[in-house]
């Protein structure tokens, strides 16, 4: 088969070469419309546009990480070990902003291609099919870091191990005698809110206890959303209330401890608290944070690793999972019914 041109591409659109020459370079002069149908044509042929030397060089010496929000200590937490990770590598790391917890703005995709860094890190975030095509034609890796939804075995992805920190953390509450135990979870579309709330649920029912749904309650891991469920938890009638929190992130139980002080509640005398993270102010909290760890930094190198040396074939390494443990401080404590 003849190799595919610009000019077979133009032809089979009816659009100017020229206009398809501004597609290919990622321009925004071009109307949405047109930009899907070429899109759609140089996908299907299967072109790709071929890199110059100096594209090349520039190509290999940047990755960019995609946030739907920066304005969070954990964010800040996995930026810093993405940094350390390009830095060792010689890469500079662009920082991006863009779109909501499922997904980057519908311009990030254009954008991002214009840029041409030589692979991206999504934070949260996933990519429709499209998109991921897209990506592969002006060949830019792309890796997910705790993705949204359950990644597809051909992607490449990094996470922590959900559902068995949501295990260790409540069965750590129940060895001090709590059972009526309260959980903040992150928003339910996430998978590793519901991970971590399944692994809530099994280490209940492991007890033989049956997961009281009243004690439940959907966060944002934010520390306002772990204010305000907090607030709705503590405000029930005193014997449904719980005497520990599980919050599914340190973000989540700064919240908690405000309402237990603006509540003039103990912790952990009245109240215990197990946070999800371990980012480093959780050490500095009053009292120290008892928490799960996520292995930031390991995550974070593991992301830049996948860009820089992708693993082949359709194996378990395109898919990373990194265990998770409970680092015990003082905001539990166990459980004593006279106090």
């Amino acid at each position: 088969m003849r190799k595919i041109r610009l000019a077979d591409i133009a032809q089979q659109t009816g659009y100017s070469l020229a206009t398809v020459s501004k597609v290919l370079n990622g321009r925004s002069d071009v109307a949405e419309s047109t930009r899907a149908v070429i899109n759609d044509a140089l996908t299907q042929s299967g072109y790709r546009k071929p890199l110059n030397a100096a594209t090349a060089v520039s190509r290999y010496r940047q990755i960019e990480v995609v946030f739907q929000s920066f304005d969070t200590l954990w964010s800040l937490e996995i930026l810093r070990g993405i940094l350390t990770a390009a830095n060792g590598a010689g890469v500079d790391v662009l920082v991006t902003e863009s779109g909501d917890r499922t997904h980057p703005a519908p311009t990030w995709i254009n954008d991002v291609v214009r840029r041409r860094p030589m692979g991206v890190i999504l934070i949260f975030s996933d990519l429709t099919d499209a998109e991921r095509n897209k990506l592969s034609q002006y060949r830019i890796r792309c890796v997910t870091l705790d993705p949204s939804g359950s990644p597809m075995p051909e992607n490449y992805s990094v996470q922590a191990d959900n559902w068995t920190g949501g295990v260790i953390a409540t069965r750590h509450l129940l060895s001090l005698g709590h059972t009526m135990i309260g959980i903040i979870t992150g928003p339910h579309t996430m998978m590793c809110s519901k991970a971590r709330l399944n692994g809530y649920n099994a280490a209940l029912e492991e007890r033989g206890l049956t997961p009281d749904p009243s004690l439940v309650r959907e966060g944002d891991f934010t520390t306002i959303g772990g204010f305000t469920q907090a607030m709705s938890l503590l405000g029930l009638p005193e014997e449904q209330r719980p005497t520990a929190i599980f919050a599914g992130s340190d973000l989540q139980s700064m919240g908690v401890y405000e309402a237990a002080r603006r509540l003039h509640i103990r912790i952990p005398e009245d109240l215990s608290v197990i946070g999800f993270d371990d980012i480093q102010t959780a050490a500095y909290m009053g009292p120290a944070l008892t928490t799960i760890r996520q292995p930031f930094q390991d995550m974070a190198s593991a992301a830049v690793s996948m860009l820089l040396d992708p693993p082949t074939g359709q194996d378990t390494s395109r898919n990373l999972v990194f265990p998770t443990t409970l680092i015990v401080r003082d905001s539990v404590r166990r459980y004593r019914p006279e106090d």
